[in-house]
């Protein structure tokens, strides 16, 4: 840029628009053509690129007085995979009961009634659902939007580790309130890294049991058979893992009712519609910048338009 170029005004997170830059008056009504040239000259000497707001900057001002902000936390693939887990949990441990202790009973003889092979089919199909939400969601750790990110799991950023501790006081009732975060708090984002696993260990013991009943499968997984120490075994971990994986789900129910109630974030709301209503000084707490803020939100705007 050369001394005799205008500076272009910025408009950071921090600064306001300066007092003294140009914005073109309302346009009379019924004005002339002289007088529309007259105005036109007036202003023929301020470039144009100080006259035109970008949708970004009208973006920021639009955010800039407001005490709660729209913040578009959980993207849509977040909550296709999540809700896909949540239902097919439910299936799978259902039909899985039903498979290690028969409980309904039909007169005549099984052939004619087909109920344990029917049982068995919707288990198969709910765990194939179940294992791509899990690797779908894991891969758009890595390709996802920034609340999405593998980081937002595994703490290495240095205010996600402060956080830590201080979200483990709050679960103990020893502080009153939560530390602000965006989407995950730090404690949840490495208890689901846990999760996780659980996840792979079930569809791992699942897939030896399943390659022992079908050894000419379209490929052969009966390798996993002595991963898992034998086919008994395989079984007695999927049945321990299964009730883990209950038993974090009625956590997670109570989890989200405690801090839906506690911070008013609309946190169980987020994951149907993906926006939390954030305080501002809370968004500052988490260390999130207006221009980061103003990304989610048009990633947000063109995830509604897209549903």
């Amino acid at each position: 840029m050369s001394e005799d170029e205008p500076k272009v005004p910025s408009f950071d997170d921090d600064a306001d628009p300066p007092d003294d830059a140009p914005v073109p008056p309302a346009e009379p009504v019924g004005e002339t053509p002289e007088q529309e040239h007259e105005r036109a000259r007036a202003y023929s000497h301020v470039p144009a690129r100080e006259l035109i707001r970008t949708p970004f900057q009208a973006a920021l001002e639009e955010l800039q007085p407001l005490r709660v902000l729209p913040v578009y936390v959980w993207d849509l693939v977040v909550r296709i995979t999540h809700w896909t887990i949540v239902l097919t949990i439910g299936i799978l441990a259902v039909t899985g009961f039903y498979i290690g202790h028969p409980f309904i009973e039909v007169p005549g003889e099984a052939r004619y009634h087909f109920v344990m092979g029917t049982v068995k089919a919707v288990h198969l199909y709910a765990a194939v659902a179940f294992g791509l939400a899990v690797l779908s969601r894991i891969l758009w750790m890595f390709i996802g939007p920034y609340p999405a990110r593998w980081h937002r799991f595994i703490p290495v950023q240095k205010l996600r580790r402060e956080k830590l501790w201080g979200t483990l006081k709050y679960y103990l009732f020893a502080q009153h309130r939560p530390p602000a975060v965006l989407g995950h708090n730090p404690l949840a984002g490495l208890t689901y890294c846990f999760v996780f696993l659980l996840e792979f260990v079930m569809v791992g013991t699942g897939l030896a049991m399943y390659s022992a009943t079908n050894p000419e499968a379209w490929i052969s997984l009966q390798w996993l058979i002595p991963l898992f120490g034998g086919l008994v075994t395989a079984r007695w971990i999927h049945h321990v893992v299964m009730w883990l994986l209950l038993g974090f789900v009625v956590h997670h129910i109570y989890s989200a009712f405690l801090v839906t109630a506690q911070e008013k974030h609309a946190t169980m709301e987020s994951m149907v519609s993906g926006w939390k209503f954030l305080h501002r000084h809370d968004l500052e707490a988490a260390g999130v910048p207006l221009d980061k803020l103003v990304l989610l939100k048009r990633q947000g705007d063109r995830g509604d338009r897209a549903a």
